[in-house]
């Protein structure tokens, strides 16, 4: 089996580190973790490895956030991925820092990269792993909130997080969507 995992972010060094890239933060853990490195091809930095006796593609598209959808529809057909071996890494505003919720379908509540992604696919069934970033900021200061770098107070929880979500991931290749949601959702 071969599985695309996803991790939504902006490239550029001005994106680095923002809230709105920490699926790209848990997909380099991910990565190091499972000994992975990435090289620059069609539409984003891939990596390809194995956890265990799974086949795994690593995908941190350069499409930017917005037309993520391109980048995972052109893998996706690439690899000959089935659309329930894909599992897309992503910030929410909804939860507080550092939570995480995996879900096997939803909507994109308001989240231009899974809305895309759900454009490109056809369908927004496909698993999302969301990372609390949390929403203590102004009201009409949402773009700059999500465009924001961690405060130095939230980064010992964040690294410890970021690493919860990576097991996470490894939780859903090597054990499925169901086992990964028991383990890893409300913990």
């Amino acid at each position: 089996m071969k599985y695309l995992i996803v991790g939504l972010g902006n490239i550029g060094e001005e994106y680095r580190d923002t809230r709105h890239n920490i699926g790209f933060m848990i997909l380099d853990a991910f990565a190091e973790a499972s000994n992975i490195s990435f090289s620059t091809e069609r539409y984003g930095d891939v990596g390809r490895g194995r956890v265990k006796n799974k086949q795994v593609v690593l995908l941190k598209p350069s499409t930017y956030m917005n037309l993520s959808g391109n980048a995972v529809r052109y893998w996706k057909e690439h690899e000959g991925i089935e659309l329930e071996n894909i599992l897309v890494l992503v910030d929410d505003l909804s939860l507080p820092l550092g939570a995480i919720r995996i879900k096997g379908r939803g909507s994109d509540a308001g989240h231009n990269g899974l809305k895309n992604i759900a454009q490109m696919l056809g369908t927004d069934a496909y698993a999302r792993l969301k990372f609390g970033i949390g929403n203590d900021f102004p009201r009409g200061c949402q773009i700059d909130y999500v465009l924001g770098r961690f405060s130095a107070d939230d980064r010992p929880l964040l690294k410890e997080r970021i690493d919860v979500a990576a097991e996470a991931v490894r939780e859903f290749v090597l054990a499925g969507i169901g086992n990964a949601m028991c383990k890893f959702n409300n913990k």
